[in-house]
């Protein structure tokens, strides 16, 4: 795999990541489904798990290109941001979209 289309795959994935607890009703994508609704800090725990699932995917794909280069907190706020933005669409779908009956 090309260091584009990892770039690309990393980048999809934290796209579908940052949403999907907003979209599923279920416990960590694959759990039973929660009677009622989730509640808020839920689905923000599940984000959490998802940001490190797709970190850890990141980390593998930069393993497999060659050295791994060293991080400062600086860059962990900054994906952590960033994975907070991408998971805008779905925050707006799930609490401020008014659905009709």
């Amino acid at each position: 795999m090309s260091q584009t289309a990892s770039i690309w795959l990393v980048i999809l994935a934290a796209l579908v990541a940052a949403n999907w607890p907003f979209m599923s009703q279920r416990y960590l994508l694959l759990g039973p489904k929660i009677a009622g609704r989730k509640s808020l800090g839920l689905r923000l725990l599940e984000m959490l798990l998802l940001y490190l699932a797709v970190g850890s995917l990141a980390l593998l794909l930069e393993r497999r290109m060659g050295q791994i280069a060293p991080q400062g907190w600086e860059f962990y706020a900054v994906t952590a941001c960033l994975f907070l933005t991408l998971a805008f669409p779905g925050f707006v779908g799930r609490y401020l979209v008014q659905r009709r009956a």
